[in-house]
Parts: C-alpha cells; sequence; structure tokens
C-alpha cells in the first residue's frame, strides 16, 4: 500500500470517490509526489510512472496538472470539514466540543499527513478560480471552530480576550501536525490528538482540561 493510501484519513477504500481507477491512481501518485517535491518541482510524467502509466493516459482524466491539485485540494478540505463539523456539532458543553474538535482535526491530519501537507500548504499553486473555492472550504473550518470558542466565551467556560486570533492560533497549531507527525515517532494520531485538546483548553484559560474532558 502507498503512502498515500496508508494516509488518507484511516479510509478502508481512500480516495474511493474517485473514479475509474485509473483516475484514483493516477491522483494517489500525485499526493506522493506533491508531497515529496512540491507541485512545481513534480511533473505530469513524474505523476504518471508512479501510477504505472503513460504521460499521455494523465491527460485521459486529467486535463492539467493543476486540475489534480484542485481536485486533491477540495476532497481533502471537504473531509477535514465533515471530521471538524461532526465533532464540533456533537452534544456537549462548548469545552466538551472543542476538545472533541481539536482532537479529531489533529488525528485527521496526524492520520493523513501526506495528504494533509498537500491539502494545507499548495494553495497558493492553485489559479485564482480554484484557489477561491477552496478558501470558502477554509472559512467554513474556521467558521466551526469560532463558534465554539465565541459560545464558551459567552458563557463563561473560556477566558478569550481575541476570538478570531484565538481560532486562528488553534487552526495553525493543528494543521502543523502534518509538517511533521512521523508514523514511528513516540505518539500514535490518537495520542496527540489528546494531547492538543488539552493544550487547546488551557490556551482558552481552561484551568483543569484533564476533568473537563472526563
Amino acid at each position: 500500500m502507498s503512502t498515500a493510501e496508508e494516509t488518507a484519513g484511516g479510509e478502508a477504500q481512500p480516495w474511493g470517490e474517485v473514479t475509474p481507477d485509473a483516475a484514483r491512481r493516477l491522483l494517489l501518485a500525485a499526493v506522493e509526489a506533491f508531497a515529496e517535491r512540491g507541485y512545481h518541482a513534480t511533473t505530469t510524467r513524474d505523476i504518471a510512472g508512479r501510477a504505472g502509466m503513460s504521460p499521455a493516459a494523465l491527460y485521459i482524466h486529467y486535463k492539467t496538472k493543476e486540475e489534480l491539485l484542485h481536485r486533491i485540494s477540495r476532497i481533502g478540505h471537504e473531509k477535514a470539514l465533515e471530521v471538524l463539523r461532526t465533532a464540533s456539532r456533537a452534544g456537549g458543553s462548548p469545552t466538551e466540543r472543542l476538545a472533541g474538535a481539536v482532537s479529531s482535526f489533529v488525528r485527521w491530519h496526524a492520520g493523513g499527513r501526506t495528504t494533509a501537507r498537500v491539502v494545507q500548504y499548495e494553495l497558493d499553486s492553485l489559479g485564482p478560480e480554484a484557489r477561491a473555492e477552496i478558501r470558502e472550504l477554509r472559512r467554513q473550518v474556521d467558521a466551526e471552530v469560532r463558534g465554539i470558542i465565541e459560545e464558551g466565551a459567552r458563557s463563561g467556560e473560556f477566558d478569550v480576550v481575541d476570538v478570531h486570533g484565538t481560532t486562528l492560533a488553534v487552526l495553525s497549531l493543528c494543521i502543523d501536525v502534518a509538517r511533521w507527525f512521523k508514523v514511528d515517532g513516540p505518539r500514535t494520531p490518537e495520542e496527540v490528538g489528546a494531547l492538543y485538546a488539552e493544550l487547546v483548553l488551557r490556551m482558552v484559560g481552561v484551568t483543569d482540561p484533564g476533568a473537563a474532558r472526563e
């Protein structure tokens, strides 16, 4: 199994929504190539070679290299938003929901680190129209976290002076996990998620994060 398949968020059939199989293989190859070499240093020949196909075969499924990146970015952001939205809209107090949201979001970025690196760090490689679409998805991600922090601040659970700045800090902390996380490192995605949830609760002024999560 390829790195992209192992790290696409723990799904039984990663990128299963991409059909036919040749298009999926090309997308997986592109994820690995973009993560390893960067978008601009990767050629369509590189991608086709990783997929075991000819360069001409790539153009049957994707008109340009940018179309591949756009599809990876859109699907990746939609998956990340779904993970975050499910956790943030679960029942419970703002403290419980923020902990769940951060834990889930971090696990996604650690477990899907190869995909997440491309999704989160290649935005500027997209053209204006595609970039605008991805930025809208990012605004929705921001709104989910900001909504919980605002609610906690209103209820007195959180001690937050700058909701916007705190939201940015929380998201940056979670996203950066994709940059450094390693499978053979000292912590699992679940352990990193639990650690970051506790750190974020301390950030918003929860005095006993462990007790609050329990």
